[in-house]
């Protein structure tokens, strides 16, 4: 049966090398479940409801991925997606987390015709790869200040608008312990690194007394019914809030179709002048959006830790499979879940940045034309607090530097695109 449905023969793979291949990218990736509540749940979302939504929307994803482009990738909640939704949408422009929701469901109806009309593939040739890079590196940025912020690590200051914390205090000193042994674990390719970072720190926290041991480590799941079906797509076509929608599809098409490409290249997925699965791993990629806006978490999208599956022999969606066993036997771990302080998720949030900000190597610092728009959009994340205003200002300034300096020619349609949807949102402002 699995040789049929994954034709494992063809792909020169073993359902034992498969195995293996499902559990090493389950645990470069299962952080996601215990940071997603976490940053969600500032939201007002019930942390609980988004684990449960966190674990189902990752194994819908990876089921989707592994029936329907029988490829090697694992899918879950996109970390600074979350973040975007979390303290852009709600906290800094004021909507209601179900508006979110039905914004993140509107983003992917969007993504799932871009992919089907081709306009997916114009988008990708037609956006500079200095900015493409610059919103990824933006995003780190942000996800950095969200990390510190958390941890008591950068806090308010009247003068001087944030300084640095008490470092003498336990949550600093347990986020930057935390910081550390992740990225020490991660210089051994130790595969768990992040999991095993906010473990620790949440064990510690424990003996430590700051945070108390949960009775029982498994029991059944939590009722997803705070966040399933919450959407609301009708408030968000009243309030029209077009940037916030043209944020998540702009990131959801670079961000899943960079690690698409990624994987399939070193899983040699797509030989040279044969036929792939692109397409069909795109679209699997833009239907697990609009299922976790359903069940009640921010945008699913690919994850680049499904390399590590690639490299350890993972060739087809026998690998999805399990993945998405394993997020949902996770389902009866909510008690863990419940008690992780956010100093201990802290870490993987600064990490992950630190991974992030290697996008910077990819901008042209030679063309000031391409490379002033870049840092403007890096700078613009954190300094506004808004994903939204780094992309926007970006775009923008990368056309009018381009036109001043008689290079309209070389402006791709896509980029003025992009560029003249957020003056129209500037403008309506």
């Amino acid at each position: 049966m699995l040789e049929a449905l994954f034709k494992l023969k063809q792909h020169n793979t073993t359902v034992k090398t498969e195995l293996l291949a499902g559990l090493t990218t389950f645990i470069t990736i299962a952080y996601i479940i215990f940071v997603n509540p976490q940053i969600l749940g500032t939201t007002g979302m019930d942390k609980n409801a988004v684990f449960v939504a966190t674990c189902l929307a990752a194994a819908l994803g990876c089921l989707i991925m592994a029936f329907v482009a029988n490829w090697p990738v694992g899918l879950a909640p996109g970390m600074g997606l979350n973040a975007y939704f979390a303290f852009t949408v709600v906290a800094h422009m004021g909507y209601s987390w179900q508006q979110a929701l039905g914004a993140v469901f509107i983003s992917g109806v969007l993504f799932i015709l871009l992919t089907a009309t081709g306009v997916r593939a114009w988008l990708i040739k037609g956006i500079p790869v200095s900015l493409r890079s610059a919103i990824v590196a933006g995003i780190g940025m942000f996800l950095a200040l969200i990390a510190g912020e958390s941890c008591g690590l950068v806090v308010e200051n009247k003068a001087t608008l944030v300084t640095i914390g008490d470092l003498t205090s336990y949550p600093v000193l347990l986020a930057l312990l935390g910081f550390f042994l992740i990225a020490i674990l991660d210089y051994y390719r130790i595969k768990a690194a992040i999991l095993i970072g906010i473990l620790s720190i949440t064990l510690l926290s424990a003996l430590l007394g700051l945070s108390e041991m949960p009775s029982q480590f498994v029991s059944m799941p939590p009722s997803i019914a705070p966040t399933f079906l919450q959407l609301d797509v009708l408030g968000v076509l009243n309030k029209g809030i077009i940037n916030v929608i043209l944020v998540f599809v702009l990131v959801e098409v670079f961000d899943a179709t960079g690690v698409l490409i990624g994987v399939a290249k070193r899983a040699n997925l797509m030989p040279e002048g044969q036929p792939n699965r692109l397409g069909k791993a795109l679209f699997a990629d833009s239907i697990a959006i609009l299922g976790g806006s359903l069940l009640g978490t921010s945008s699913t999208t690919s994850y680049t830790e499904s390399i590590a599956g690639a490299q350890a022999g993972g060739r087809t969606g026998l690998t999805a499979v399990v993945i998405a066993v394993l997020f949902l036997l996770a389902l009866f771990f909510a008690p863990i879940a419940s008690i992780i302080p956010p100093y201990a998720t802290a870490p993987a949030l600064l990490f992950v940045a630190t991974l992030m900000l290697r996008e910077f190597v990819e901008i042209n610092w030679l063309e000031s034309t391409e490379s002033i728009p870049a840092v403007l959009t890096v700078l613009m994340m954190p300094f506004t607090y808004s994903i939204a205003e780094g992309i926007g200002i970006g775009f923008i300034s990368y056309v009018i530097l381009n036109v001043c300096t008689g290079k309209f020619k070389q402006i791709h349609p896509a980029t003025i695109c992009v560029a003249a949807l957020f003056v129209l949102r500037y403008t309506l402002e």
